[in-house]
C-alpha cells in the first residue's frame, strides 16, 4: 500500500507540500443566502489572492452540547444547497458525516467526505466512506493520539478511498479547554498522509453548565501560523459573514476581513 500517492479534492492537490490549501465555510447551514455570501466571498478571495480553496458546511450538526442547540436544515435540504453552491462557484465541497446511512446520499454530491472527531475510530463509518472511492478526511480526536490515527486512515484506504487526509484538532485538558500539541501535526504527516490543521475547533472550550460552547479566538491566527511553520498540508477554519450573530460556534468562527488576514499570515509563513 502506497501511502504517499497524491490526494486530490476535486482539482486541488492536497498532497503537495508546496503549497497550502484552504478548508473553509460556515459552521452549519443556517440558511441560503448566508450560505451564498460565504462562499462568494470565497470565491473572489481564491481568485484575488490565488488561493485553493475548499468550500465546507454541515447540514446537520449532530455533535451538539444541548437538545435545544441548533442543528441545521437536516441532510436533504441541506445538500440541496450545497449542490446548488458547489455548481455556481465552482468551488470544490467537503460535507461531514455521522453516520452510514447518510455516506452515499453526501458522496452523490461531495468531493470529499469528512469524518468527525469523535467517530473518527467507528469503523462502520469509516469503511462505508471510503468505500465511496472519494477522499475523506478523518479528524482527529480529542481522546485520541496522533501515532492510532495511522489505524483509522488504513481502514479508510483499504475500502476504496482515493486518499486519506488527517485533520489535528485539539486534545482534550481539564474539564473545559483544549489544548494543540504540534508535534502531532509532525507524526501524523510522518504516517505519509497529508495534514491539516483545525485553527477553529482547537480554539474551543467545551460547554459546562450554561450549554454553551466557548472558545478563544485570539488564538487562531498564532496557532494556524505555526502550524503552517511545521509543514502541514492544509489549514481549515470555520468563516461567517457574521460570527456574533451565528446559531452554532459564535466564539471561535472568523468574519470575512479575519479570515482574508489570516489566509495572508499562513501563507507569509509557507511562503
Amino acid at each position: 500500500m502506497n501511502l504517499n500517492k497524491k490526494t486530490k479534492i476535486k482539482n486541488i492537490d492536497v498532497s503537495s507540500s508546496e503549497r497550502l490549501f484552504f478548508i473553509a465555510g460556515p459552521c452549519v447551514i443556517e440558511n441560503y443566502d448566508m450560505l451564498r455570501e460565504t462562499a462568494d466571498f470565497l470565491k473572489e478571495l481564491a481568485r484575488k489572492k490565488g488561493l485553493d480553496i475548499i468550500f465546507k458546511a454541515s447540514y446537520d450538526k449532530a455533535n451538539r452540547s444541548s437538545l435545544s442547540s441548533f442543528r441545521g436544515p437536516g441532510i436533504k435540504d441541506g445538500l440541496s444547497m450545497l449542490e446548488k453552491i458547489k455548481k455556481e462557484t465552482g468551488l470544490p465541497l467537503l460535507v461531514d458525516v455521522h453516520s452510514v446511512a447518510e455516506v452515499s446520499k453526501a458522496a452523490e454530491v461531495a468531493d470529499c467526505l469528512q469524518i468527525p472527531a469523535f467517530l473518527c475510530r467507528q469503523t462502520d463509518l469509516l469503511v462505508a466512506a471510503g468505500s465511496t472511492g472519494l477522499p475523506v478526511n478523518i479528524k482527529k480526536g480529542q481522546f485520541m493520539s496522533p501515532r492510532a490515527m495511522n489505524l483509522q486512515a488504513q481502514k479508510v484506504q483499504k475500502s476504496g478511498s482515493s486518499g486519506v487526509i488527517l485533520t489535528e484538532r485539539g486534545t482534550t485538558f481539564g474539564y473545559g479547554d483544549l489544548v494543540v500539541d504540534m508535534r502531532s501535526l509532525i507524526v501524523m504527516k510522518k504516517n505519509g498522509y497529508p495534514v491539516i490543521y483545525d485553527a477553529t475547533h482547537s480554539q474551543q472550550q467545551p460547554a459546562t453548565a450554561d450549554e454553551t460552547t466557548g472558545g478563544r479566538k485570539e488564538f487562531i491566527v498564532p496557532l494556524a501560523r505555526a502550524a503552517a511553520a511545521t509543514g502541514v498540508n492544509g489549514i481549515y477554519t470555520e468563516v461567517h459573514p457574521s460570527p456574533l450573530n451565528a446559531l452554532s460556534d459564535r466564539e471561535t468562527q472568523l468574519n470575512f476581513k479575519e479570515y482574508e488576514e489570516l489566509t495572508d499570515e499562513v501563507s507569509r509563513v509557507q511562503g
